[in-house]
């Protein structure tokens, strides 16, 4: 038998350990060369969605590198130092330091060889169902799957590299010592574990903290809490689970009631043991668990912020004009031919907004027509309303806002036109977009309008046109208005919008490009969560097959003991639970006051609620973590009788 048949044959005998870890090295090359796929995809040129993928396929394919570093180089060394046994042995047989290197060295690269090619060739094989779902995502008319060297390059290229370094690294991570040591294994180092009670309590507080100021954060104070809290749970989890978590434990132990009861005393006692070498890894796995439950979570509210986008913009076209646009019949007529050409059945109402300031607040006040608000209300379905002369009610300037105007009655004079208005209530309907007439605004009764307008021209105040396109299919719009949107995005970009006669809202087109983006980015955010999900099932896996010779031996004892299945199975399920749910759980509690603080956010900027993001996002990982437990307690439960 050759030197390389032996390193063969000992990825194969220790297949089992081996699995999850294989398992996701290849759904990771799975999920890379598929978003190289797309990268490189020739349909996607000179196309709006070109810069989405490269940019979102770009950063999620350095994340899933960077994150398969470290879950690559996590599982050698908890690997490594499992079979510090076999090494031991192998050294003691007279295998020089030299030869255990290149043995190691020559399995990582059968594991990484074999997760490359499996892993590409699934990517391919899924590559046409990827690009069926893009291709709805982003409305492209085709996206054929094609074949180029470019993604298998750059995937083969990446991982290869990633074993390569990680197969030269791998030996550092074998415990250094006598050979005995080696050996012995972790029989010796089987201990009870030392701890901190200042660090745990400090873990504590740190976490309790953070709950605390992640539940009671407002719109000033949540821009630096984004920064600050991240940072100060992950030391906090830290500490938690090193110090925090035995500390409770011991307190435990120190209850003879709870502890000395059937078989608490086992499941406690073997729980204490294992947290010395598994404390880190819970930490990890909470700390990949909470990256994978935020980053969908986001993503989600996101998508539902473009769901309810068309509630926050219900006009289908928006054209505002000052009173010197030149451009403003040019720019109307164009959108009119431009919504005939395309068939698009629409209703226009032309507003003249005039401006003029309240005594009561000494601010500035937009001014508009009941009559053509009512226009506006009947195109909509609406009900119109009716106000007697020196009657006004607020126009709210967003849907939120209806509720602090409804009740509220002001009696102003209006100071340019000297007319006096009672201001009773709040208009009921939400007929245009948020601020896009004015902070402050009114609807007045038609005669005191006339009379504030007659006033108002012989005064030269101001005012502007606002033009209401009413579009029941609001999404077909996509291509109305495009040379005026351009002008008035380049303006913006320029930084001259100020000089800008007018301004154009388009939220079919808006809407076309937010759902895109959004679109896209949740389903880049789904693969990379799975990958994080399987590779934080991944750590438990291995950590719990690596000790399953140990395991074995205990319930062998416990077996001539006279133990019965079903309370040996009481006794696994009390050790495989906390292993599983624990981190889950915290990372489920860190997720929960992390979208408290992220619905602040949204309150601000868009005021939608992302609570049924949220119950759907964790009870979806709550779902599959259940799935996931069961499997792996079948299979380790499977393993331990084999050897009865």
């Amino acid at each position: 038998m050759t030197f390389r048949q032996f390193a063969y044959r000992n990825v194969i005998r220790n297949r089992r350990v081996y699995t999850a870890f294989f398992m996701a090295s290849v759904f990771s090359v799975m999920v890379f060369f598929l978003y190289s796929m797309l990268l490189f995809h020739p349909s996607i040129e000179n196309r709006f969605v070109q810069e989405i993928a490269i940019m979102g396929m770009g950063i999620a394919e350095i994340i899933l590198y960077i994150f398969t570093v470290f879950f690559l180089f996590y599982s050698m060394r908890a690997f490594l130092q499992a079979r510090s046994k076999e090494f031991g042995i192998l050294l003691h047989l007279g295998m020089a330091k030299r030869q255990l290197n290149r043995l190691i060295f020559i399995e990582t690269m059968i594991i990484g060889t074999a997760s490359i090619v499996a892993g590409t060739i699934l990517g391919f094989m899924f590559s046409k169902f990827f690009f069926m779902i893009i291709r709805e995502i982003v409305l492209l008319p085709a996206l054929p799957l094609y074949l180029s060297w470019e993604p298998f390059a750059l995937t083969i290229g990446a991982f290869m590299s990633l074993f390569i370094i990680i197969s030269y690294v791998a030996p550092v991570f074998i415990r250094t010592g006598e050979v005995a040591d080696l050996i012995q294994g972790d029989a010796g180092s089987r201990g009870a574990y030392g701890y901190s009670k200042a660090r745990g309590y400090l873990g504590l507080l740190i976490l309790a903290l953070s709950y605390i100021l992640a539940a009671s954060t407002t719109n000033s104070v949540v821009t630096g809490l984004i920064f600050f809290l991240p940072p100060l749970a992950t030391i906090g989890t830290f500490y938690f689970f090193t110090d925090s978590l035995p500390l409770l434990l011991h307190k435990l132990r120190n209850r003879k009631r709870l502890y000395w009861h059937h078989f608490w005393l086992l499941s406690i006692s073997e729980g204490v043991v294992r947290l010395r070498e598994n404390a880190r890894m819970f930490f990890i796995v909470t700390i990949v668990s909470t990256v994978a439950f935020m980053s969908v979570g986001i993503l989600a509210s996101l998508t539902s912020f473009a769901s309810q986008y068309h509630e926050m913009h219900p006009l289908g076209l928006v054209y505002k004009s000052e009173s010197n646009n030149e451009l403003e019949r040019k720019h109307i007529t164009q959108l009119v031919d431009e919504l005939k050409a395309e068939q698009i059945d629409y209703s226009l109402v032309r507003f003249q907004v005039l401006e003029q300031t309240s005594t009561f607040t000494k601010n500035p006040v937009a001014i508009l027509k009941l009559s053509n608000v009512n226009i506006l209300a009947q195109s909509f379905g609406y009900q119109v309303i009716d106000m007697e002369k020196g009657e006004a009610v607020f126009l709210p300037p967003s849907a939120s806002s209806y509720d602090q105007l409804k009740d509220r009655t002001v009696t102003t004079l209006l100071k340019e036109s000297d007319v006096h208005v009672k201001i009773d209530g709040a208009y009921p309907y939400h007929l245009f977009s948020s601020y896009s007439i004015a902070m402050n605004a009114i609807v007045l009764n038609d005669a005191d309008y006339e009379l504030v307008l007659e006033k108002g021209l012989t005064q030269g105040d101001k005012s502007f046109s606002y033009y209401a396109f009413h579009v029941p299919d609001w999404q077909k719009t996509q291509e109305i208005g495009l040379s005026i949107d351009a002008k008035v995005s380049e303006s913006f970009l320029a930084g001259g919008s100020d000089n800008l006669l007018y301004s154009f809202e388009n939220p079919g087109l808006n809407y076309s490009v937010i759902r895109t983006t959004f679109s896209l980015l949740l389903f880049i955010g789904l693969l990379l969560a799975a990958v994080f999900f399987l590779a934080a099932g991944s750590f438990i896996y291995f950590r719990l097959y690596t000790s399953l010779e140990s395991d074995r031996k205990q319930f062998d004892v416990l077996r001539r003991m006279g133990i019965t299945d079903r309370e040996f199975k009481k006794i696994v399920n009390r050790q495989l639970i906390p292993q599983f749910f624990f981190p889950w759980g915290v990372a489920f509690v860190h997720s929960s006051f992390a979208f408290l603080s992220l619905q602040v956010i949204w309150d601000a900027l868009a005021e939608i609620s992302i609570v049924k993001e949220l119950v759907l996002v964790l009870v979806g990982f709550t779902l599959m973590q259940i799935f996931y437990f069961y499997l792996i307690r079948w299979r380790y439960l499977a393993h331990i009788k084999a050897s009865a």
